[in-house]
């Protein structure tokens, strides 16, 4: 039969102590004497004594657990992020619990919930593509449960949040590519629900007038992220009279189902039709044909200033002043080796 870890009661009863003085000795209280300290000490080792973590959760007011709720880890971008969320956690005395809301409002609601249930400190989120209501989050505040967001965040700035400025490094990379002689430029944007769809969209638009290119609405297509929608979107450039030279692609999943598309419809790519993305992602290294310009969007500072804010507002018990609700992290347009060799 399995042994049950021993408790500070029962190592009191062993030793003839009081409760309260195993439990000083334990923590190496100063007004306990050495020699006690290590009778309890050796017999805790002896009894397989582990504190109760529930009973210090109590006292202390919290689980040191948080939650993290992602979109998909299978997209790199968010597995980058949270392994400097479970890095900054795991330092801070902290366990992780993880979510995917797979790009869905209702799995994010429950899993919202879930995680309430198991009393989690606070919860870091990037919300998904569906999103556009925020009543799950509000709920949270009855229970003291502060929440920040990073990358996809809401519009709202009453929410504490993480993300990183794309308007002028659109604008940018519209500059670099027409400098280049792309200047029949094609766009696939994300759903209209995101806010950083809106953001990119508007550095391209800003981009075109800053070179008095006027915007061709026929040059612009939509996907909801999906492989298929990916595809359908680089289908519908492709079958345009006069093709795009280059086309921006929403992120560099979506660039890699345009570039694959492209390429089985004979089209050779960086030369026929151009490619550029954003989140510079490590993965578009290993594609024989990467985007030639992409827009760096720093997951991991991302993650790390959200993963600090969040343990400063489960620390502030209510007080958050000073702490600061807003971050934009400057994205960086980035050359592709290929393209500068």
């Amino acid at each position: 039969m399995e042994q049950k870890p021993a408790t500070i009661k029962e190592i009191a009863q062993r030793l003839n102590v009081s409760v309260s003085t195993v439990s000083r000795a334990l923590h190496n209280h100063p007004s306990i004497g050495l020699r006690t300290k290590m009778q309890v000490k050796n017999l805790a080792t002896e009894l397989n004594y582990e504190p109760n973590q529930t009973a210090i959760s109590f006292k202390k007011g919290k689980t040191f657990t948080i939650g993290v709720i992602l979109p998909n880890l299978g997209e790199q971008f968010f597995s980058m992020a949270i392994n400097r969320i479970e890095d900054i956690a795991s330092g801070n005395n902290y366990t992780v619990l993880i979510g995917q809301s797979r790009d869905d409002k209702e799995r994010e609601k429950k899993i919202v919930e879930t995680m309430r249930k198991h009393r989690v400190d606070g919860i870091i989120i990037s919300i998904s593509k569906n999103t556009d209501s925020f009543e799950h989050f509000d709920e949270l505040k009855k229970y003291n449960i502060p929440v920040v967001f990073f990358d996809r965040v809401p519009e709202d700035d009453s929410f504490y949040k993480v993300s990183c400025s794309l308007k002028h490094c659109s604008v940018a990379m519209v500059d670099w590519l027409v400098d280049k002689g792309y200047k029949r430029i094609g766009f696939i944007k994300g759903p209209g629900s995101m806010s950083s769809t809106d953001e990119r969209m508007q550095g391209y638009i800003q981009g075109l007038a800053k070179h008095d290119i006027k915007l061709d609405k026929n040059l612009v297509a939509e996907t909801d992220l999906t492989k298929s929608q990916n595809i359908a979107a680089m289908k519908k450039l492709l079958q345009l009279t006069e093709l795009p030279l280059a086309v921006i692609a929403f992120n560099d999943y979506v660039a890699i189902d345009a570039i694959r598309y492209t390429k089985d419809a004979g089209y050779k790519i960086n030369e026929d039709v151009g490619f550029a993305s954003y989140a510079n992602l490590p993965i578009t290294s290993y594609l024989d044909d990467p985007p030639i310009i992409s827009v760096e969007q720093f997951p991991y500072e991302q993650a790390e200033k959200a993963t600090e804010i969040l343990l400063q507002l489960i620390d502030s018990k209510n007080s958050p002043e000073g702490i600061r609700n807003k971050i934009i992290l400057e994205s960086k347009l980035m050359v592709n080796q290929k393209e500068k060799e």
